[in-house]
């Protein structure tokens, strides 16, 4: 914007014997008139005052629109001392003082009061330009600094409540490893070396293995026990978990169940390992030796075994099981739901679940089992529900359907094929499809109400009808007891 009158009078500043100043500004700059000085000055500056000898202001320039609405025209006329902060005033006294030379003065913050409520922070030098004792003060804006500075202090603050959180969580995660009855031992997933060892985990080894902190943790077991720890950290690695297992400690007689966990902390990956004697896990959490020798069986049985959630994803299975679904390992089983795998999508399993959330028990479903690899194989299914507390999982037996004989049904069916192949010749082709038709029709249904327990909802969804249409086909061929609002 334009500067205002005061600089209609000439400028003349006095030459400094310094390397940062003109050499020689009387040769260079003569021709630069008041209006030119006054322009370059109200540009160089974000503020610029002309206070006369007794430190009042007779004119001002802004070198930016914004600042119009924090510095009124009422400055003019003031002392530059009334428009400032108290705290501020000693500053203002400084520089009018400091100006007598021919020198600029040096930096100082002040602040002006504003009219928006905040301060409005300023930074000015002022020079003397004329005789008769008037001074040009310079103002640099530093609202933009003073917002930064806010911000970078609620930065420091809000580290440091973080670092004071993160603090409180490791001291009462030291206090809980320290004091946990358990075995607790954390190994360096990189080089497989024990960082960390907690009390009970020394009380539990430190007899028979001396100074296991920076030992490889593969060394605190016995040789066989070692290769089935090294099988073990690997899945988890990989899988993220894996099953707990029997160990030996070296030097040591009696068997161990061990856990292991990945996490990572600061970008490096660590083992969390953990002991429990088998006597102590049978009256706690953990299963007794007797009940591990069971779950090995069920690892063996040639008869697939797997073990799901409430919603069909798979929890565990048996290398039966991987062998049958033709499933590679068992963390691509993790991946997969049970219903992907048996009968239709959508109709047999649903029909399973609601089974066993009825009755808690299923024998001989027969459906169809898909593998991985998309063969197609006729199955069946016997499962139970675990419950456990608030959640529920459910087993799965599954083997290969067995041919069984022929009930009343089946002979029912074979004979009215022979009647059918009988009337060949005497009845029109479409009053015999039309009457094969209806044979199919019942023995599908009839199967299904079987299947489902005679649960005619989940014969319906089993067999892609509405309960409506199923009704109707009950009542067409007299199956079933059906009242009145059936």
């Amino acid at each position: 914007m334009k500067p205002r009158g005061f600089f209609e009078t000439a400028m003349q500043l006095a030459p400094r014997k310094s390397s940062c100043q003109f050499k020689s500004p009387k040769k260079s700059l003569n021709a630069i008139d008041a209006l030119s000085a006054g322009r370059l000055i109200g540009a160089a500056a974000d503020i610029a005052l002309v206070i006369d000898a007794k430190g009042i202001i007779r004119d001002l320039a802004l070198g930016s629109d914004d600042l119009i609405d924090e510095v009124a025209d009422s400055w003019i006329g003031r002392p530059w001392i009334d428009t400032v902060t108290t705290e501020s005033r000693g500053k203002i006294e400084d520089l009018l003082a400091e100006a007598g030379g021919n020198a600029a003065t040096r930096w100082r913050h002040v602040n002006h009061p504003s009219p928006r409520g905040l301060d409005l922070p300023v930074r000015y030098c002022a020079i003397r330009f004329n005789d008769d004792g008037r001074l040009i003060a310079l103002g640099r804006d530093l609202r933009a600094m003073s917002t930064l500075q806010q911000r970078l202090i609620e930065a420091q603050q809000a580290l440091e409540r973080e670092y004071a959180r993160l603090n409180q969580g490791e001291a009462r995660y030291r206090l809980l490893f320290q004091m946990t009855p358990e075995a607790a031992i954390i190994v360096e997933a990189g080089s497989q070396k024990i960082v960390e060892i907690n009390p009970a985990a020394e009380a539990l080894i430190g007899r028979k293995v001396r100074r296991p902190l920076g030992r490889a943790v593969i060394e605190i077991f016995d040789r066989t026990s070692g290769a089935a720890a090294q099988s073990m950290l690997d899945t988890v690695r990989v899988a993220g978990r894996a099953d707990e297992i029997m160990v030996r400690l070296s030097g040591h007689k009696d068997e161990l169940l061990m856990a292991a966990y990945l996490f990572r902390q600061e970008n490096t990956a660590y083992y969390l390992l953990r002991l429990s004697a088998v006597d102590a896990a049978a009256e706690g959490s953990i299963v007794s030796r007797s009940k591990l020798s069971l779950l090995r069986a069920a690892e063996r049985l040639p008869e697939a075994i797997v073990v799901t959630d409430e919603t069909g994803r798979i929890l565990t299975a048996n290398e039966s099981f991987l062998a049958v679904a033709a499933i590679a390992s068992e963390e691509r089983a993790r991946t997969l739901s049970l219903e992907q795998l048996v009968g239709e999508p959508g109709v047999d399993f649903n029909v399973l679940l609601a089974n066993l959330r009825q009755h808690g028990s299923v024998r001989n479903f027969a459906t169809r089992l898909t593998g991985d690899n998309g063969i197609v194989e006729d199955v069946e299914i016997t499962a139970t529900a675990l419950p456990d507390g608030e959640a529920t999982s459910y087993g799965f037996s599954i083997r290969p359907a067995q041919r069984r004989q022929q009930g009343t049904a089946g002979g029912a069916a074979t004979r009215s094929v022979e009647q059918l192949t009988e009337l060949v010749g005497r009845v029109p082709l479409k009053e015999l499809v039309r009457e094969s038709t209806d044979i199919i029709e019942r023995l599908c249904i009839e199967a299904a109400l079987e299947l489902t327990g005679d649960n005619r909802a989940s014969a319906a969804d089993m067999l892609g009808l509405s309960r409506q249409s199923l009704y109707v086909k009950l009542r067409k061929y007299g199956l079933g007891d059906l009242d009145a609002d059936d």
